[in-house]
């Protein structure tokens, strides 16, 4: 068991470098098929079934699928430990199926994991509460297993940029610190540095509240008109910020997905339109 597990780690790091859409850390969707784009899915197994339901992969070769934020949430073991790791274990088979129509991007729960480092999701400190979980599971193995999952997590892009001029990735820097950070992280081999405070994959995974300035500012850089993040709780399950953002979140009862097609254009107000509860997916 173990070692299965690890061998479908190597196999989805593998998957994420051979990825043919991407580029560097960005992966450039084309102007034909369709997307479907989930928030934040922090162990809730039910909601990634539903999104996996919905995309219905085998039967639509030319969808993408868009996940972020897998671990750190969802049921816990006897002991109180973060099973979450189970869920993305779920998303690495997802992705291995599908290579180049699956695509998990980077966030900050996962920049945690590889750098060990404490990050709070309510009140339990969910780095600590997951290792816990895995050294209790997989025992003389687990170091080898949590190694596996640092390296799976630290060959995820970092972005995605669709041909319809809209950006996903799990935040962007703050109003604060934009000034350091340097978008060529999207382009060069990965350090570890570069997902440590100030590093640009850190900036690009851990800020909030942006203002329409630098929205505006980021959508120049990246070329784009529009953005949807995960990273920012919502109770609702999507929230518009500013002329251009959407936040969308997929772990709780009220989360949801955004069904976009490709060789269309979209305003933040046909996004909003594009918008699915979860809980509508059997």
């Amino acid at each position: 068991m173990p070692q299965t597990i690890i061998d479908l780690l190597k196999k989805g790091v593998k998957a994420n470098n051979a990825d043919k859409f991407r580029q560097g850390n960005l992966i450039c969707l084309p102007a034909d098929g369709s997307l479907v784009v989930a928030g934040d899915i922090h162990g809730h197994q039910r909601n990634f079934e539903r999104i996996v339901t919905f995309a219905d992969l085998p039967n639509n070769p030319n969808r993408h699928v868009v996940l972020q934020e897998i671990i750190h949430g969802g049921p816990e073991d006897a002991e109180g430990g973060c099973l979450s790791y189970k869920v993305l274990f779920e998303a690495v088979r997802y992705k291995v199926a599908f290579p180049d129509q699956v695509h998990i991007i980077m966030a900050n729960h996962d920049t945690a994991h590889i750098t060990n480092s404490k990050v709070m999701k309510g009140d339990k400190e969910s780095n600590h509460s997951m290792r816990q979980a895995i050294d209790r599971e997989f025992q003389e193995n687990s170091e080898k297993v949590k190694l596996a999952i640092t390296q799976f997590l630290f060959s995820q892009p970092l972005a995605v940029r669709c041909d319809n001029r809209i950006w996903l990735s799990h935040s962007l820097p703050s109003d604060r610190l934009v000034n350091k950070f340097d978008k060529k992280v999207l382009e060069k081999s990965l350090k570890v540095n570069d997902v440590v405070r100030p590093g640009s994959a850190y900036l690009l995974t851990w800020g909030r509240k942006h203002s329409q300035e630098l929205l505006d500012k980021m959508a120049e850089s990246f070329d784009v008109d529009t953005f949807i993040l995960g990273h920012q709780p919502q109770t609702e399950g999507w929230n518009q910020v500013g002329k251009n953002l959407i936040i969308i979140a997929s772990d709780h009862s009220h989360g949801c997905l955004i069904s976009i097609e490709l060789e269309k254009s979209y305003t933040v107000e046909k996004l909003i339109e594009s918008i699915v509860p979860l809980a509508s997916i059997s």
